[in-house]
This record gives C-alpha cells, sequence and structure tokens, in this order.
C-alpha cells in the first residue's frame, strides 16, 4: 500500500488529536530532541530525579537520563488546557490523579490506537515520569511547536499561555516537526509571574558560574530553584484537609498545588 505525503499525515494527526481531546498538538523530531537543553542538562543537576511528583524507577536510569523506545522517530505533544476558572482540573483526591491528567491520558491512548490502526504507524505512549520511561515534556512541546519556555520555567503557548498540561507519545515513522514557532512574549515582560512566587524561588541566580553553563538554563536565566518550589508544594500537601467527595467511601485529602506564577502570566489569559 502506497504510504500518503509525510505532510499529509502530519495534518490529519493534528486534526485527529483535537478530535480526540487535545487542545494543542504538534510534532517533533527525536533526533533534534535528544539534544535539546533538557535532554542534555538534566542529567547532571544536583537535583536530578528529586522534587514533588518524583517516582522510583524499575528502569535502572541515571537520575534524569531519558530512555527513548528504540523505535521511535518522532514525538506527538499535546497538550489541555487548565484554565484559572477550571481549578478542580488539577486537584489531586487522595492518590487519585487530577481529572485534567485522565483527559490528557484518554486522549494519547485513544490517538495510540487510532494511528496504529487507521495509519500503521507503531507508537508509544509514555508515562509522565522520566525515571518510568517518560521524557521532558516541556522540551518536547517548545520543539513541537506548541509555544517557548518562559521565565517561569514553563512552556507558555500563545493560546493559554502557561495553564496547559502536557503529554507525550512516540512514533515509528519521521514526520515534518510543526516546530519550534517564533513566539518569546517574555523577552519585554516585566515578569509577574517571578513577583507572585510565594517562595521566590526565582529570586536568585543560581548557575551563573556554573562549569555545565549552556545558553539555556532553568527560567531561561538560571534564576528558578526546584528545591525552592518544592517547599511551596511540600506545604500544599501538609495544609490538604480531608473532605467527602462524590464517589469515595471516606473523607479524602485534597490537594490543591500553587499555581501563582501561572496565574500571574498575562498570555492568554481572558480571565486577567
Amino acid at each position: 500500500m502506497q504510504q500518503p505525503f509525510p505532510e499529509k499525515v502530519t495534518d490529519k494527526i493534528l486534526k485527529t488529536a483535537k478530535k480526540f481531546g487535545a487542545d494543542l498538538v504538534g510534532i517533533a523530531s527525536v533526533d533534534r530532541l535528544i539534544s535539546a537543553p533538557s535532554f542534555e542538562l538534566a542529567p547532571k543537576m544536583a537535583d536530578a530525579g528529586k522534587g514533588i511528583g518524583s517516582r522510583e524507577g524499575k528502569m535502572e536510569l541515571a537520575p534524569g537520563e531519558v530512555k527513548w523506545p528504540k523505535r521511535a522517530k518522532s514525538v506527538v505533544a499535546i497538550a489541555v488546557s487548565h484554565p484559572e476558572s477550571r481549578p478542580e482540573l488539577d486537584w489531586w483526591y487522595g492518590r487519585k490523579s487530577p481529572s485534567g491528567n485522565k483527559i490528557l491520558m484518554d486522549t494519547a491512548k485513544k490517538l495510540c490506537e487510532w494511528l496504529e490502526a487507521e495509519m500503521d504507524i507503531r507508537t508509544d505512549h509514555l508515562p509522565y515520569h522520566v525515571e518510568h520511561g517518560g521524557i521532558y515534556l516541556k522540551d518536547s512541546a517548545v520543539m513541537a511547536g506548541l509555544g517557548c519556555i518562559g521565565k517561569n520555567n514553563m512552556v507558555v503557548t500563545p493560546e493559554f499561555g502557561p495553564r496547559v498540561r502536557l503529554r507525550a507519545l512516540t512514533l515509528d515513522r519521521e514526520l515534518p516537526p510543526t516546530g519550534p514557532i517564533e513566539f518569546d512574549p517574555c523577552q519585554t515582560c516585566p515578569m509577574y509571574c517571578r513577583k507572585a512566587c510565594p517562595q521566590k524561588a526565582f529570586n536568585k541566580q543560581r548557575f551563573k558560574d556554573h562549569p555545565l553553563a549552556l545558553d539555556f538554563w532553568p527560567g531561561r536565566t538560571g534564576h528558578y530553584s526546584r528545591p525552592t518550589c518544592n517547599l511551596e508544594m511540600e506545604k500544599d500537601n501538609d495544609l490538604a484537609e480531608e473532605t467527602r467527595v462524590d464517589g469515595f467511601d471516606s473523607p479524602v485529602k485534597i490537594v490543591k498545588y500553587c499555581r501563582a506564577c501561572e496565574f500571574a502570566c498575562p498570555i492568554g489569559n481572558p480571565e486577567r
């Protein structure tokens, strides 16, 4: 059977992903992602693999190391909008992951099934955590054209600002990348995000004279401190109260993690 032109395949994937629930979607090249900043830098960071959300992996990977599926040639990055008006998309109910994450997982699962059945493309639906076989989602999203890395160390998209959540899957076929794009609203911004941080995680430039210095650092300028950011998340965990929720037999803790830097960003935010 004759294969359709790669551009047509890409276009069909983008349209189908949105049909299945993605608000944004793009495609990146694995060859280019391998040398992207996080993939190069993260394994060399002192706090690699640490922090809220990290998991003990069973793949015997070094901290921050990425294990790519052998057949991976392209990455599909998908994003779902998490607006300030729907905070429950990000809430954790006990150990149950947020409803927004379920939307992402369902979207990726449907897309994988469709690609295998209709497009004859082998896929790998990647875990969220790098230590379980995932990849660096922010770099993947940027290289797929969803947005840029902002001074809040998050992906900032033209449509939704940083108020998105990401997921990715790999394909065994090389397809034309849809990014990166020329978009950088942070250059002239007075950095509302950094001023909003309750832990002042952006106040100190951590990597100015670091021997591993690259052109791209956390928060773009090396000011972002993940351990400091994690202090607020730990505080959110401690302050979570048990509440009765439909669907649970007993009260559960509802954890509402800090999103101050997201909500402070004016990009793509009609609610501000």
